[in-house]
């Protein structure tokens, strides 16, 4: 059953964020723009010490497994931090989580922690791991969130005052099966979802959840192949709802649509798509971990408390 975690406290001016770098390393341009839109915030951002490092044979890492995992540690167990925002996703996290002293953080505070795409391998083990909350949001080193107004300032909302975006509405949802539903948010990019299968931040099932799904740069015949596994591991027992966002990018929005449907649409649960989250623009901060009714008919999602507190 998937259970509410704890939530860890809103951010205020003046607060202290450590950057951490899971993944892919990014343009350095790009991340001194989207760092001064966290200052224009109020807050102080701090790069952890390897942010900024390419791995020196593997070019798609921000530097070594260890050294990743290390700036996630200490980041996390630092007090003076309130917030990890991550830089970016690309490709990466699955490959330190082993390598990070979950037992040393368990009784730290909790922390708000953003990032979304790869980094949803972390969102899950912090769930298991840490039972925290966590957003599923856009950052700082992504190009569409530096030219995103609205999705900086739905960012900022959820961070400093979550009570004004709890519940979520975007004009573009769409309802593919009818129907009400009551859980607590899971999930995040569908690729990393099903390679997690098999590995200890992978749970038996959704049993009981409200389960958040996207990707990019997929075939439908790839989106098919991670549905089918997850269906196929009992992964989907139980869920009590889908919503679906963003698949930009992925190939041809109707010949994806039949296969979303074909995939999610029979299992009796209410299923929303067009979410707006995940890879597109604007791109909204989902909060996972926090109980929520999804109303896929009227195609909203609304918290039944602030995702801080």
């Amino acid at each position: 059953m998937i259970k509410a975690l704890r939530r860890p406290p809103r951010l205020k001016e003046g607060d202290r964020v450590a950057v951490v770098s899971p993944a892919t390393p990014g343009p350095e341009d790009q991340l001194d723009k989207g760092l001064g839109v966290l200052r224009s915030w109020g807050l102080e951002p701090v790069e952890m010490p390897h942010v900024r490092e390419t791995h020196p044979r593997l070019p798609y890492l921000a530097g070594s497994d260890g050294d990743r995992a290390r700036d996630f540690e200490a980041a996390w167990a630092d007090r003076s931090f309130t917030a990890v925002v991550c830089a970016r996703g690309g490709y990466g996290a699955q490959r330190m989580i082993d390598l990070v002293d979950w037992a040393a953080l368990a009784d730290a505070e909790p922390k708000a922690f953003v990032g979304f795409s790869d980094v949803t391998a972390l969102h899950e083990a912090i769930a298991l791991r840490l039972g925290v909350a966590t957003l599923h949001g856009p950052m700082p080193n992504w190009s569409r969130f530096i030219e995103g107004a609205a999705m900086q300032e739905h960012l900022r909302r959820s961070l400093f005052s979550p009570e004004s975006v709890q519940t979520i509405a975007p004009p573009s949802a769409r309802t593919l099966a009818p129907g009400r539903a009551r859980g607590v948010t899971v999930g995040g990019c569908l690729s990393l979802l099903a390679s997690g299968i098999g590995t200890p931040e992978h749970r038996d099932d959704c049993e009981g959840g409200i389960l958040l799904l996207e990707d990019t740069g997929e075939d439908d015949y790839r989106v098919d192949r991670y549905l089918t596994q997850l269906r196929r591991s009992g992964w989907l027992g139980g869920v009590a709802g889908i919503v679906l966002g963003s698949w930009v990018e992925n190939n041809g929005e109707r010949r994806l649509h039949a296969t979303l449907a074909d995939l999610v649409g029979d299992l009796g649960v209410p299923v929303v798509e067009d979410f707006g989250f995940g890879h597109c623009t604007p791109s909204l901060t989902v909060p996972l971990g926090v109980p929520a009714v999804l109303d896929a008919d009227a195609g909203t999602l609304a918290f039944e408390i602030p995702a801080l507190r």
